[in-house]
């Protein structure tokens, strides 16, 4: 696998409202040990959309990686100015983002026209990436079952792969965390 789309919620959806939040540490350590396994099987592109959430954790998580790998962030926006009415703290983060990703590219020139931006956004990733990571609750999808629709879709046409980040391992991964504390044994 050469190119990775890494998706989830959007950070309301999982009752996380400030940047500062720890859950935020713990599911950049889930994303960060998934694309460390990919990478280290030949794994070149991450590409994201760019939204709050999961997606712009995941793109911190690939700019802290590309000091000790040679790994590229693709950041492909439905539309442009999909930051526009964001908050102030994650709309910095997007920039930021954009400015030091290797790729930078909006599916549709000019803002939010309709739905279908969305579509085809997911569309696009899908269809330029060979498999994906999703943050996703199969029980609460969310927005997120509309990217995992097209890629159940794809998977069941051609065995596209899809890599789910569940509960259960970012329970994993917060107990080894944890664990790794010192601190948690006192």
């Amino acid at each position: 696998m050469k190119i990775l789309t890494v998706t989830g919620y959007k950070p309301m959806e999982m009752n996380i409202f400030k940047q500062d939040d720890k859950r935020i540490e713990y599911i950049k350590a889930a994303i960060k040990k998934k694309i460390i396994s990919f990478i280290e099987e030949g794994l070149e592109w991450v590409l994201i959309s760019g939204q709050m959430g999961v997606e712009l954790w995941a793109g911190q998580v690939v700019q802290e990686l590309q000091d000790t790998y040679d790994i590229k962030l693709g950041i492909i926006p439905p539309f442009e100015d999909q930051d526009q009415r964001w908050p102030d703290s994650l709309k910095m983060i997007y920039e930021e983002l954009v400015l030091q990703a290797d790729f930078h590219q909006p599916i549709y020139h000019g803002g939010y026209k309709g739905p279908y931006q969305f579509k085809a956004k997911n569309q696009w990733l899908v269809e330029k990436s060979d498999g994906c990571v999703i943050l996703l609750n199969e029980e609460f999808p969310g927005s997120t079952r509309f990217f995992y629709d097209v890629a159940a879709s794809a998977n069941q046409k051609n065995g596209y792969p899809i890599y789910l980040i569940t509960p259960m391992e970012l329970e994993e991964i917060v107990n080894d965390i944890q664990m790794e504390n010192p601190e948690h044994w006192d």
